[in-house]
């Protein structure tokens, strides 16, 4: 027997901040700045910070909004990160299993299964709250389903298509014949929101999908999949992403100096390298595992990509398909929800998966940190 992707889900946190609501603080924070530290600046012992403006965020990254779980810490220029409360393990459900539980409560109706019908839950994500116990576990015990296993794993921006890759070796391993794939994300925490050149990337979210291996077909047939890493710190992030925000909603100051945090424990790239780098790589290792199964690229009809950079998907679908391609082929979700991580493949997916006809091909594809990439080869059944 095959499988199928039976089912998607998209969990939207609460609230939206567009360029201009997040350009006005951080432009505040610049003056504060400045105004603070002029003496400084002036004996060229310091630099002063530079503006940004919606129209900069646009015209390097595509982005216009981005949702998130907590909004006004974010936009005060004198916290500038999301205040999240911590809540007590045991005692409530964690914020990250809320989002991950709704998004698979979804995935799993639009297959047509219950909770218990599962085998297997997979969290696939790039910020995971704890150590140990699990996420997965915690959604598991959060969806009623009794049985099973559940476990977390994490590839950065790629762990949804590397998480669908390891569902179906699970279930060709005899393991479980559904298994659900969950990437959540709350980027905003681990973004540093004073970074002129990164506060405006990342958006909260989540996703899910259910992996099943069926009789009669249904959804899109998982044809292959594809992964590659290759080590680089050109894209990093430490633990520890939901520390400051807790400690700030309980009235605890993390740092001595809260307005100048511990930026080495948040996510730091070198953007220009990463997109040197990566695109010809992603665009390589599509373009092989098209060949490698005997598909041309022009049979394609839409590839979801992660969602990392409109520029960046722009490039590849060029480079993959050809310079005159159809930019219907690659939608986006950019603009709405910035760069989600793990989640974003799997947006644009659930939300143009419908568009296609029966027997069209689409290519799922994710990069990023690692660096990893991975792609997954779907037809439409």
């Amino acid at each position: 027997m095959k499988t199928y992707i039976t089912g998607t889900g998209l969990y939207i946190p609460p609230y939206s901040i567009s360029n201009e609501e997040l350009v006005a603080s951080f432009n505040q924070y610049v003056d504060n700045y400045n105004a603070q530290y002029a003496s400084d600046i002036e004996a060229g012992e310091r630099e002063a910070l530079e503006k940004s403006s919606a129209e900069f965020i646009e015209k390097v990254s595509g982005i216009k909004s981005r949702y998130v779980m907590e909004k006004s810490g974010i936009l005060d220029p004198e916290v500038m990160m999301p205040v999240i409360a911590e809540r007590k393990l045991g005692e409530e459900l964690s914020v990250m299993a809320e989002m991950g539980r709704d998004a698979l409560l979804q995935a799993l109706a639009e297959a047509g299964l219950e909770p218990n019908q599962l085998d297997g839950i997979i969290v696939a994500c790039s910020n995971l709250p704890r150590a140990y116990p699990a996420l997965a576990i915690e959604i598991q015990h959060a969806i009623g389903m009794i049985g099973g296993f559940a476990y977390d794993m994490n590839v950065a921006c790629s762990a949804a298509t590397f998480g669908i890759a390891q569902a179906v070796g699970t279930i060709k391993g005899g393991l479980g014949t559904r298994i659900a794939v969950v990437n959540v994300e709350i980027t905003s925490a681990h973004l540093n929101w004073r970074n002129r050149d990164s506060h405006f990337i990342f958006g909260d979210v989540a996703t899910a999908s259910i992996v099943e291996q069926c009789e009669t077909p249904k959804g899109y047939e998982i044809l292959d999949s594809k992964l590659f890493t290759q080590y680089s710190i050109n894209i990093k992030n430490e633990y520890g992403f939901m520390d400051r925000g807790e400690y700030y909603a309980a009235g605890r100051a993390l740092y001595d100096d809260i307005k100048e945090p511990m930026t080495d424990k948040l996510f730091m790239q070198n953007g220009r390298k990463v997109f040197r780098e990566v695109c010809p790589k992603v665009s390589e290792i599509i373009s092989t595992h098209l060949q490698e199964n005997n598909l041309p690229a022009s049979e394609v009809k839409m590839m979801w990509l992660h969602q990392a950079n409109i520029n960046m998907i722009n490039l590849i679908l060029r480079s993959v398909v050809g310079k005159d391609a159809d930019p219907a082929i690659t939608p986006t979700v950019i603009d709405e929800f910035g760069n989600t991580s793990s989640a974003s493949p799997v947006i644009v997916f659930h939300r143009y998966k419908d568009q296609l006809q029966s027997g069209d091909l689409g290519v799922m594809c994710s990069f990023g940190a690692g660096y990893s990439i991975g792609s997954v080869l779907l037809r439409k059944v």
